[in-house]
């Protein structure tokens, strides 16, 4: 069965999805398997989404318009692809820049692939970015007593690293030096963006920790 995922950004009535619906209508989704929301794709709480993922069954296909109509950043997408394939159930994009991703055909799992080394490098290049900041900051002196400040940079890196299976909590935290309150915060478990996160992405101020 084709499911198809529907988005805009504004609940204002200022955009609508007629453009999407008749794309995932064009490409042999039943109109009784649409799902939509009104929201930024920043947004956790998205109903549709959620009841779309939850509807999907092994052997059917998730199909959106374009890319970022279905992920919040390149990470929550390719964790988002990842179980849905885990399940048994495919993704295809039907136009943009993620137009050659079709995870039921060899050629699109391919360029799917891409795009997941893509986010495993950005992680990558974020861990590297962060250690040599915090190395920087360890020569100039700045290294004694504890550290009460989420920066922008360290936010990512824990973004990247919360959720994944091998991350330990304790250990993220003092590589970063922060405490867990600090962590907690910011970043939910699954590596979501809490108020504190997007607050301090939004300003490009470092938001300064509670003591604990």
């Amino acid at each position: 069965m084709l499911v198809g995922y529907m988005r805009v950004s504004k609940t204002d009535g200022s955009q609508v999805n007629d453009l999407q619906r008749d794309a995932l209508l064009a490409a042999s989704v039943d109109g009784r398997h649409l799902y939509e929301d009104a929201a930024s794709g920043k947004r956790d709480d998205r109903p549709g989404l959620a009841a779309c993922l939850k509807a999907l069954r092994e052997g059917d296909t998730l199909i959106v318009w374009k890319l970022d109509r279905l992920g919040r950043d390149l990470r929550h997408l390719v964790n988002t692809v990842h179980d849905l394939t885990a399940r048994g159930i495919g993704f295809k994009v039907l136009s943009g820049h993620g137009a050659s991703i079709d995870t039921t055909s060899p050629s699109g799992k391919l360029v799917f692939g891409i795009f997941a080394a893509l986010a495993e490098f950005e992680r990558e290049l974020i861990i590297e970015r962060t250690k040599a900041g915090m190395a920087a900051a360890r020569a100039r002196g700045r290294n004694g007593g504890r550290p009460y400040k989420m920066t922008a940079a360290k936010l990512r890196l824990a973004m990247a690293s919360m959720g994944q299976k091998e991350t330990r909590v304790g250990d993220l935290c003092a590589e970063l030096g922060i405490t867990r309150q600090t962590l907690y915060r910011h970043v939910g478990p699954d590596g979501s963006l809490r108020p504190d996160g997007r607050k301090l992405l939004g300003s490009g101020k470092p938001a300064t920790a509670k003591s604990s």
